[in-house]
């Protein structure tokens, strides 16, 4: 499975419609929707964009930005950039750009500032502070595109201003950006923070108060944050009224729109769901897009909360009236004897086929990724093209760490790429616990579409990366050879380590069974990582999360617990737990087998590269394979590890043929 990032943004153009849902009003209109908004400054306008769209507006205030009367750290600022101490200066608001120049104005002189900030390289995060300067008479050097986040502003220097061994000037936006401060320093840059105003509740609260019961309430149906700030004051404001509880769980039921990134990740920081953002970070794209989107994603959250309490319709039917039920792959994981050996393939719906390619070429990775209708498309060619026994979902290990504060991207010829890595143990706080699978319900949905596709007797399998494989992503920041940034947390701090482990692993046993409730019939856990640790490590720093997790899927869900790189692990990978131990090819089969226990099945082996042999040499290998599992049930054919890029169709269809024909040795 690859791995990728992207905001959720990007799959809403791909949401199915509801079955069911009625679409008779303009799909453009919020029609009839209650719409809350926090927006300060530009309050009415909000409620007219909101009214004109056919929402019912509740805007309130939410902050109010407050200068400060005595700023001595903006003075001695403005005195080192009149006598030449800074070389470059970022405005990251049109109102602390303001505040800045009133605030040393009358300490310098209004003219001097000027004529010396004009003389020095200037960086303006996106139109506000550009405006400003440009009523103050100066243009900035350069302007941070959309969506004028940190990461903007940093592609900006590494683009136009190689800040090593400069002093840069950072004129700070209420709090500080740490993100971008850090990044700025990395570059070899020294950063003086300037600070120009704080924020504060607005004078009057009451308009705010009634927006929070309402949501706590349930009569709210799509909020709008146009701020980061916003989420703060929020949450203040709701402790003061003690309804912080009862506001997260009534935001659990409503539309959350973010109008760009970072305003997205403080709602994950604190915790809160995601459900779109705008392609344009400007209110007008965020009223327009929540107007678009409202009422499909309000529909589709509220079904999405039914199939995790099991509130359907229409109960489910017992799971031995299931076709499916009684299939290969299910005896095998339960260790009933089969009429031939199951098999199916890890990334059996991937490069190396030509329809995975010919759709790969009408978009990119991570849009297929978060694409459900794709997916399922992608995954049913695998299915009928090889002749499988059980289908996989067609996703990613990656995404559970999006709205998890990770922050994501799929580079070309890189692969994943994590670009706040958790590094230090204090870094673990913003590793956010996964309380809702809200945002990742492109991948629910993937479920639900290729389960309805799929023959009947054909078991689906869902799969999330296990917490170690997560973990490392998460702390190398992407692939690596030594797991050295891994291992240096994991031994130096082993209460950090539990504490990211334990959110991880609770925030999978949620996903796991979200997919359980969408439609899957079996779960693999990819620990593809785990190989680098040997068994006392394992042990002590895995195997209580593992056995957490393998303890908590839904009853009756048979879990393959799939590692790869060190048959030593094999036992603990038992003592977690599941029904499946799933098998490298490093180890021959009858010896996993062994190690593992004649009480659990077992899935593999044959090494990926055998399905670049001729055929003759492939049927060997399988038959070699099969006379090692020697007719035990339990025994599910699979690869080593997922299907090479290079491999021929042809000879992954001979390898499902062969097992097929020779069956459960004798």
């Amino acid at each position: 499975m690859k791995s990728h990032g992207k905001s959720f943004a990007s799959t809403i153009p791909h949401l199915p419609a509801i079955a069911g849902f009625c679409m008779t009003h303009d799909a453009s209109d919020f029609a009839g929707l209650r719409v809350a908004a926090f927006e300060s400054r530009r309050a009415a306008e909000m409620a007219r964009l909101i009214e004109k769209r056919g929402g019912v507006a509740s805007v309130s205030p939410s902050m109010r930005e407050v200068s400060l009367e005595s700023n001595p750290e903006a003075i001695d600022f403005a005195h080192r950039l009149l006598s030449g101490q800074v070389d470059v200066v970022i405005l990251n608001t049109g109102v602390g750009t303001r505040c800045l120049v009133e605030q040393v104005q009358k300490h310098v002189g209004r003219q001097r500032f000027l004529e010396s900030l004009s003389d020095v390289t200037t960086i303006a995060r996106g139109p506000k502070p550009t405006a400003v300067l440009r009523e103050l008479g100066m243009a900035p050097s350069y302007v941070a595109p959309e969506p004028n986040t940190w990461r903007e502003l940093l592609a900006t220097v590494d683009a136009h201003v190689p800040v090593a061994n400069m002093t840069v000037g950072v004129q700070e936006y209420g709090l500080p950006n740490a993100s971008l401060v850090a990044g700025l320093e990395a570059r070899g840059a020294t950063v003086i923070p300037v600070t120009v105003y704080r924020w504060e509740l607005p004078e009057d609260t009451g308009p705010l108060a009634e927006n929070i019961r309402a949501i706590a309430e349930g009569q709210r149906d799509v909020l709008l944050f146009t701020s980061a700030q916003q989420i703060t004051n929020l949450l203040a404001l709701a402790d003061q009224l003690q309804l912080r509880k009862s506001l997260i769980k009534g935001l659990e039921r409503t539309v959350v729109v973010s109008i760009g990134p970072t305003t997205s990740e403080a709602l994950r920081q604190a915790g809160l769901p995601v459900d779109l953002e705008p392609e344009h970070p400007k209110m007008g794209h965020l009223v327009a897009a929540a107007a678009q989107h409202g009422r499909r994603l309000l529909a589709r959250k509220r079904d999405v909360s039914a199939a995790l309490r099991g509130q359907s319709d229409e109960p489910p039917k017992p799971p031995t009236d299931q076709p499916w039920y009684d299939s290969p792959f299910m005896k095998a994981c339960r260790r009933e004897p089969t009429d031939r050996v199951p098999i199916w393939l890890m990334r059996q719906a991937g490069r190396y086929m030509p329809e995975y390619r010919a759709v790969r070429s009408k978009t990119t990775f991570l849009e297929l990724c978060k694409n459900p209708a794709l997916c399922a498309e992608v995954m049913l060619t695998a299915v009928q093209r090889l002749g499988v026994d059980a289908a996989i979902i067609f996703s990613d290990l990656l995404p559970i760490l999006e709205p998890m504060g990770m922050q994501l991207e799929f580079a070309p010829n890189e692969g994943p790429v994590i670009h706040n890595p958790l590094r230090q143990p204090a870094d673990v706080d913003r590793l956010l616990e996964l309380d809702s699978v809200d945002s990742l319900d492109f991948v629910m949905q993937t479920v639900r579409l290729t389960r309805r596709d799929l023959p009947g007797e054909i078991p689906l399998i869902g799969f999330a990366g296990a917490p170690f494989t997560l973990a490392s992503y998460a702390i190398e920041g992407g692939a690596s050879r030594t797991y050295l940034n891994t291992k240096t947390l994991m031994y130096r701090d082993e209460a950090a380590w539990n504490e990211m482990m334990g959110r991880l692993a609770r925030s999978i046993i949620r996903y796991v069974n979200a997919q359980v409730a969408a439609g899957a019939q079996a779960i693999q856990l990819f620990d593809s990582w785990v190989g680098c640790l040997g068994a006392d490590d394992y042990r002590r720093y895995v195997l209580p999360h593992m056995q957490a997790i393998l303890a908590a899927v839904t009853p009756g869900v048979p879990v393959i617990n799939f590692a790869t790189g060190n048959p030593a692990l094999l036992p603990l990978l038992s003592a977690a737990g599941g029904a499946v131990i799933g098998v490298d090819w490093r180890i021959r089969l009858d010896d996993a087998w062994q190690a593992v226990g004649y009480d659990k099945a077992v899935q593999g082996n044959l090494d990926p590269a055998v399905l670049l042999a001729d055929r003759e040499e492939i049927r060997r290998r399988a038959k070699d394979v099969l006379q090692q599992a020697a007719g035990r049930p339990g025994h599910i054919f699979n690869l080593g590890h997922g299907v090479l890029q290079q491999t021929p169709v042809d000879n992954a269809v001979a390898l499902v043929d062969a097992v097929h024909e020779y069956g459960p040795a004798r």
